[in-house]
């Protein structure tokens, strides 16, 4: 069952429907994060996580998602504004509105990676990782994993 909230004109639905793969996929390519992440591998991540679509008038503005056990645990991925729409608190409502889902609201552990949007986050409630020597990664290039 989708999720959604309205502020003016914008709305942030969890409706799959309504996403925009242009929009997404698009706007991913040009990150420092996901600028490597071929298409294929965005649509199965897509499909395998709760997506936040942000919309002005019907036309995806924003996009975030959150990959998670719906019990204990989200991993919060991929969030952006799109420039024309950023400095309307957009960034902040969409997290906020993730932070605030009712499958989500309960969870005791949020986590994200970012290497500039702390002031963001931290809004929201986000802090460093009270025990980064306790946090391990293991990562490889997306053609080995292919």
């Amino acid at each position: 069952m989708s999720y959604e909230v309205t502020r003016g004109d914008f709305t942030i639905s969890t409706d799959p429907a309504r996403l925009d793969l242009e929009v997404i996929c698009g706007f991913l390519a040009t990150t420092y994060w996901a600028r490597q992440r071929p298409r294929a591998t965005m649509e199965k991540a897509i499909r395998h996580s709760l997506c936040f679509g942000v919309y002005h008038e019907g036309r995806q503005v924003g996009f975030a998602r959150a990959i998670t056990d719906y019990a204990t645990f989200a991993y919060m991925a991929d969030v952006f504004i799109l420039e024309p729409y950023r400095g309307k608190g957009l960034g902040k409502w969409l997290v906020q509105t993730m932070l605030a889902h009712p499958e989500l609201k309960g969870l005791r552990r949020w986590f994200l990676l970012t290497q500039d949007a702390h002031g963001l986050y931290a809004q929201c409630g986000f802090t460093p990782a009270a025990h980064p020597d306790q946090v391990m990664e293991r990562l490889q290039s997306y053609t080995a994993a292919a």
